[in-house]
């Protein structure tokens, strides 16, 4: 016990000794005139005492600066703030006095305030930091802090200037640039009005919609637009007027009856904020029409012209079946004879697909209905000048004739044995009468021909196909040593 205690009473000693010199030497810098002022700590907070003058000078100094002033110990707690810091920080200098400065601030600003204090120990240092206020416009100040001496205790002196305006300033200017940017890059046209409708800016594809310089003109006076299925109440100044109470309006079929090229747009706007929520006007966007409105067209033709083809087939197809059920006297018979006329009617379909339904070579029908057979019988088919081209319409006939001969020659005529031949040329324009173009079969070597006692379905596809047109037909010649067929293509479904 008595060894402890002389401990304790050794400190206790030490501790005055210090104490006595930190006094000793603070009254030799008051008698040098080394000191300015006191800081002299209290139950509550530091305070600080003038030396030889007004002891108010010192918060009569701070309260005339305009930015936001503290004053902080050697620990960062406050000793004195002016009124313009404690009416930013919505507190008063009775609750800031002996508290921690940075414990003032929310967030990343007292961390930010943290750290320009640290780096403050022998030089003035500076930083941005930033105030949010909730759904106001953040603030924004430039925080200068500087250590300063009061006597013989070290702190902080920390201004903070308002800079918001030119925070503010500069972000318009960025989001201004970064606008033109983005207007001047766009494909389509893209006009910016303000809240009286007045054009202010306008990229280069607005040449489309507007032939001279649009800036300055009203939008609904130089661009009219009709706007699709709305009976003629929403016109363009509704749609903008709409857009400013900040309702957006996107994609809307419209079209500009004043405009040099484009007539038919897709239109869309929204309302322009450039700070903060106040819509300050509208931004139109159109969008050229003019490719998918003549897409639309040529689909709609495309599906009139399919519907079209769909009837005329399904009512070819049916009459097929009828003719070739009554010319036929068992089920077989008919199902082989309708299946192969339906084949070759598929072939010159699938021939016209590859074309896209524009047109066909007769030398290209021609080895597409002898295909079945073109193994056996290659050696034994010629073709010869059939490099012309027909319609839709005359292939389809074409096919069928091509077929029911090829299937006659086949089971009857020249292919239907060794020997025989086949062929089929151009005979050239009738030049007399129709402008027909006229090619034969022509078979030989083949069985004696002789006239048929009863003419079939097969005859009546051959004579009747091409006969929708003046000039079109097909003639047959029972020639004892092979059939002849000379067939008439109709001029105007030459191509």
């Amino acid at each position: 016990m008595t060894s402890a205690s002389s401990s304790d009473k050794d400190l206790l000693i030490a501790d005055l000794r210090h104490r006595l010199a930190e006094a000793e030497e603070t009254l030799r810098a008051i008698r040098e005139n080394e000191v300015d002022a006191l800081v002299m700590r209290g139950p509550v907070a530091e305070e600080i005492f003038t030396i030889g003058g007004d002891p108010e000078s010192y918060r009569t100094f701070m309260e005339a600066m305009e930015p936001g002033a503290a004053a902080l110990d050697g620990f960062g707690r406050v000793l004195y703030a002016n009124s313009t810091l404690t009416k930013l920080l919505g507190t008063s200098l009775a609750q800031l006095q002996g508290k921690l400065f940075v414990d003032a601030f929310a967030g990343d600003t007292g961390k930010e305030i943290g750290r320009l204090l640290g780096e403050a120990h022998t030089t003035r240092q500076s930083r941005e930091v930033r105030f949010p206020r909730g759904d106001e416009v953040d603030l924004h100040f430039i925080a200068m802090a500087s250590p300063l001496q009061f006597g013989t205790t070290s702190g902080h002196a920390i201004t903070f200037a308002d800079v918001t305006e030119r925070v503010l300033n500069e972000g318009a200017e960025q989001s201004e640039h970064a606008a033109r940017a983005v207007i001047a890059s766009a494909n389509e046209a893209v006009l910016v009005c303000d809240r009286d409708g007045v054009i202010t800016h306008a990229n280069a594809a607005a040449s489309i919609v507007y032939e001279g310089n649009p800036i300055g003109q009203i939008f609904a006076e130089i661009i009219p637009l009709l706007l699709r299925d709305s009976t003629g109440v929403l016109q363009a100044d509704d749609m903008i007027a709409m857009v400013i109470a900040g309702t957006p309006m996107r994609g809307i079929e419209a079209s500009a009856p004043k405009a040099p090229e484009v007539k038919d747009y897709l239109v869309s706007a929204a309302p322009l904020r450039i700070a903060g929520d106040r819509i300050s006007g509208a931004v139109v966007t159109m969008v050229d029409l003019s490719q998918r409105k003549a897409a639309e067209k040529q689909q709609n033709l495309l599906m009139r012209e399919l519907d079209h083809r769909v009837k005329n087939t399904l009512a070819l197809v049916a009459s097929i079946s009828a003719r070739t059920a009554s010319s036929t006297d068992t089920v077989q018979a008919f199902q082989k004879a309708f299946s192969g006329r339906i084949q070759a009617l598929a072939a010159t379909h699938t021939l016209l697909l590859g074309n896209s339904w524009s047109s066909l070579e007769l030398r290209d029908i021609v080895m597409s209905e002898l295909a079945p057979y073109i193994d056996s019988t290659a050696d034994q088919v010629a073709i010869e000048g059939l490099n012309v081209a027909v319609t839709p319409r005359a292939a389809i006939a074409f096919g069928l004739i091509v077929h029911e001969l090829a299937t006659n020659a086949i089971k009857y005529g020249a292919l239907s044995q060794q020997g025989g031949h086949v062929t089929v040329c151009a005979v050239g324009r009738d030049n007399e009468k129709s402008g027909a173009f006229v090619l034969e079969w022509r078979e030989s070597g083949g069985p004696r021909v002789t006239p048929p006692k009863r003419k079939g379905f097969g005859h009546t596809v051959i004579s009747r196909s091409l006969q929708y047109s003046a000039g079109g037909r097909a003639e047959f010649d029972f020639d004892p040593s092979g059939v002849v067929c000379r067939i008439s293509i109709p001029a105007k479904d030459l191509s």
